[in-house]
Order: C-alpha cells, then structure tokens, then sequence
C-alpha cells in the first residue's frame, strides 16, 4: 500500500479513559451504573446516538441527543488534558514517512479542535491532510472518507486505513480500501474481528501488516 489513512481519537490518540470517563459523567443524572473500559466497549458503536440507546434501553426523546452530545464534549474536553498519544504512534508515523510514502488523518472529531490537538503534539508535518468533522457530530464515517481520499487524489486500491472502530472498517469497505482495525480503543476485539479486516493489539502491529 502506498497511504495510510489514521484514525484519531481511540487510534493515534489513546483517549478511552477520558471517553469513558465522560459518558459516566453525562449519564450519572440517569443513575446507570458507571462503565468502565470493558463494559463500556459492550454497548459502543457508531452511530454514537446508537450507543446511547443501549445505555438508556429506550430510543432517546426529541432533542435528548443534542443535548447529550453538547454534554459529552464539554466533559471529555477537560478530560482528554490528560491523554497522550498511543505508545507507538510517533514511531510509526517517522517510521512510514521515512519509508517515503504518504499517510493522512481523517477523524469525526471537530476539524477545529483535531487540528489545534494534532499540532500540539507536534506530529502534524507528517500528514498530507488532516480532516476533521465540519458538521453535526455522530454520523458514520464512509461519505467523508471519500471526500477525504478526493482531495488527496488517491486510488483507494492503494489506500489502508487504520482505526479502531467497525465505523473505520465500514468506511474502508464504502471506498474500496484496505482496513488494519487497533484494540486499543473504543471496541471489543469479537465485533472488529467479525468485519474480516486483521486486528492488532499495537499501532506497531498494524504498521508491520501494511504491504
């Protein structure tokens, strides 16, 4: 493959104790029981709203997820402070680029903030393009990785995402790519191994199955 295409939030970014963290906040006027990482990757998935059915066992009311939405970021804002980058996510990035090819960065996190976030650490030089979400947040990824893959004018015969989400997985399908799906976020090992994609336990791994 001649591009990569990372995923962010639960990828580059090792955010699951602040995602998590954030959803016990919104949800503790509901009274569920708080979920740590396990239980919270059982009810996961994209479309978030989706996710918030599980938690809730009912469809949300008129204006619930908006209002959820709005709730979460502000949490997991001052949450995500504290994350870091996944372990090996630097050395991959130098890693590829010093093999001389391409690699880019699409997430469904705001543009505005992934920008500011992804040059604080510094590794912004690495990427062709960054994109980040401009719209509603909570949607499927599929429509803007192909938005993502027209303006870097590729081939998607010669693209590989890597993200850890079935969302990732399905976006790749949608354009015709490759998939490497990550466990180090947001879901369970059984629901990414069911899309047929390989999946690895490391950034390191993923780099390492990319022909």
């Amino acid at each position: 493959m001649r591009h990569i295409v990372w995923d962010w939030n639960g990828t580059l970014f090792h955010d699951i104790d602040a995602v998590v963290g954030a959803t016990n906040e919104v949800f503790l006027p509901y009274g569920l029981t708080p979920f740590d990482v396990e239980s919270f990757r059982e009810v996961y998935t994209r479309p978030i709203w989706v996710a918030y059915e599980r938690m809730l066992g009912r469809a949300l009311d008129e204006g619930e997820w908006e209002r959820l939405d709005v709730a979460f970021h502000e949490h997991y804002h001052e949450l995500m402070l504290a994350c870091e980058l996944a372990k090996d996510a630097q050395a991959c990035l130098r890693e590829w680029e010093g093999s001389g090819r391409t690699q880019s960065l699409l997430s469904m996190w705001a543009h505005e903030r992934l920008v500011l976030k992804v040059g604080e650490f510094g590794i912004d030089m690495h990427f062709a393009r960054v994109d980040g979400l401009r719209s509603a947040s909570g949607g499927t990824k599929a429509e803007h990785m192909v938005a993502h893959l027209r303006a870097l004018e590729l081939d998607p015969e010669n693209v590989v995402v890597i993200g850890d989400s079935v969302d990732d997985g399905h976006a790749a399908q949608h354009v015709g790519a490759q998939a490497i799906l990550y466990t180090g976020g947001m879901t369970r090992r059984s629901e990414l191994e069911a899309l047929g994609f390989p999946v690895v336990d490391s950034l390191a791994d993923a780099l390492g199955r990319v022909v």
